[in-house]
């Protein structure tokens, strides 16, 4: 008397998963292009660093990730060495070689 009976509304299932998956459609278009602008660049800089320094070779012309300049004259596993001036080397590790110069780069 006191207490209305409650009845359960009911909706169309169909409407509910629409919506939920047109809510979804941002996140994903946004993770999309996050993978395409920043992820797969920076996996093929990643790529092509690793190629350059295997591809390192006694007598290449280096600049490392600290500036210096130098030609590479033995090399490591995990280790190269670098002379930076006449009679003056340096060990590096090999990933702080950031770029191989052309031949007659560095005097």
């Amino acid at each position: 008397m006191f207490i209305s009976s409650a009845f359960a509304q009911t909706t169309a299932a169909g409407g509910d998963m629409q919506s939920s998956l047109m809510s979804m459609l941002p996140l994903v278009l946004m993770f999309v292009v996050l993978y395409f602008v920043m992820i797969r660049p920076q996996m093929k800089r990643q790529k092509e660093h690793r190629t350059m320094i295997e591809a390192l070779a006694k007598g290449d012309e280096v600049a490392t990730s600290g500036g210096l300049l130098g030609t590479v004259t033995k090399l490591g596993d995990m280790h190269i060495s670098v002379e930076i001036a006449n009679g003056v080397e340096v060990q590096l590790q090999r990933s702080a070689v950031v770029q191989v110069l052309p031949k007659g780069t560095v005097k």
